[in-house]
């Protein structure tokens, strides 16, 4: 006699359980990431703009300290040299799934998108370049257009793109991620300081570890989670921005899952990470790097400032044409094909929409002028103002073209009627 059934007993959550994973799976929405984002952005220039400026200047600039690790940092630099080592590590670990089993495992696929973000970072970067540097301005800024923010342009999507195609998603969040890898590499290898090999050597190997220990499915967060700290520490001592030491341990994790799990420790441990990111690290880096003070004089001079100008015509035009540019010209010239749900009035949109550099560009920006304080307040005014512009333009053209689609399903829904 074959034994009943037995049915799963459902799983029965405290109300604290369930509030937590109401709250968590809140911060993994783009759109609340998205937000957040611009809420602490905002808060930040009030603050800097307000009765308070002094005490946030201070607060800013504040050192914590460890002295057994050798570190003294700022409180503005714990959150973008630590906090967004996290936002980093999600990015890594995004990335790491699209390589191994996402559109960047398929060539074909992914051409377009990966070419397109090729020609939307090295576009920004000339434009930025023909700019300033006939006016006397700094090249030190070139790489500052370059980035877009990942959260920050899927937020605007997910609000605006309703309508449009998933593929469009697909292609940004593709681009966007090489987009990340490239300024990761830039980082590493245009903005580092003198080179300790012995910490960097130190690095590598705590990296080696934790690959060693994952690949023979060591678990617990308090074997990763010291082991993930060190190799912070010793990246950062190593003179390599920290940030890097958080991509490299999210690329790391495997990305297939075993025959007795559900999913990937990559997809896993991002998606339990990705609110601390979304929700902490990443608005808590807005809020310290995007105050700045804003007054009709700041603007002034910033217009008067071939380095701000560069950044915004970088930013503005030069993703628009790059990644527009770049896109077609594969799509014409060699057998890479546009997916067939796209139009590329959607593209167009998408590359105004990868104007948006926010918090790669502000990251970039505190590296590239850190010696002229004055400088980096008015460059980050800059990206904030690009930043600003492409996202109101490219919500203006994605909404018309979501209203496009409905019409053209619409007509579509009565011819087949009729």
């Amino acid at each position: 006699m074959t034994p009943p059934l037995k049915v799963p007993q459902k799983i029965r959550l405290t109300p604290a359980e369930r509030d937590r994973r109401s709250v968590a799976d809140f911060l993994r929405l783009e759109v609340t990431g998205g937000m957040l984002l611009l809420v602490a952005a905002a808060l930040a220039l009030l603050l800097a703009n307000s009765p308070l400026s002094d005490g946030y200047t201070d607060l800013r600039n504040h050192h914590l300290t460890i002295p057994f690790l050798g570190l003294d940092l700022s409180v503005g630099h714990w959150a973008a040299d630590g906090l967004l080592a996290i936002f980093f590590f999600v990015a890594g670990t995004e990335l790491k799934r699209e390589l191994t089993v996402g559109e960047l495992r398929r060539p074909a696929a992914a051409a377009i998108p990966v070419v397109a973000a090729i020609g939307g970072m090295a576009v920004p970067a000339l434009i930025y370049l023909v700019v300033a540097l006939p006016q006397g301005g700094l090249s030190d800024g070139w790489a500052v257009p370059m980035a877009t923010d990942i959260a920050f342009a899927l937020g605007v999507l997910a609000v605006v793109g309703r309508h449009l195609p998933s593929a469009l998603r697909t292609f940004l969040l593709t681009l966007a991620i090489v987009d990340d890898l490239i300024a990761i590499l830039v980082i590493a290898i245009f903005f580092t300081s003198d080179l300790d090999f012995l910490a960097l050597l130190g690095a590598v190997a705590g990296l080696v570890v934790f690959r060693l220990l994952h690949g023979r499915g060591v678990r617990g967060w308090y074997v990763y989670v010291p082991l993930g700290v060190a190799v912070w520490v010793l990246m950062y001592h190593s003179g390599v921005h920290a940030t890097v030491a958080g991509v490299a341990l999210g690329m790391l994790l495997r990305a297939t899952p075993r025959d007795d799990e559900e999913e990937s420790p990559a997809e896993h441990i991002g998606h339990l990470v990705h609110p601390y990111s979304a929700g902490l690290a990443v608005p808590i880096f807005a809020l310290f790097a995007a105050g700045v003070s804003v007054s009709p004089n700041t603007i002034g001079e910033m217009a008067g400032e071939p380095e701000a100008l560069g950044v915004v015509a970088g930013l503005f035009l030069g993703k628009l044409l790059g990644i527009f540019g770049a896109s077609y010209l594969m799509a014409r010239f060699t057998r890479a094909r546009l997916n067939p749900a796209l139009r590329w009035g959607d593209v167009a949109g998408l590359a105004l929409l990868a104007g948006i550099g926010f918090t790669v560009s502000l990251l970039i920006t505190e590296l590239a002028f850190v010696d002229d304080p004055a400088l980096e307040e008015h460059v980050k005014v800059a990206v904030l103002l690009a930043s600003l512009l492409a996202a109101v333009c490219a919500s203006v053209v994605l909404t018309l073209r979501g209203r496009a689609r409905l019409r053209e399903a619409g007509s579509a829904s009565s011819i087949s009627e009729t």
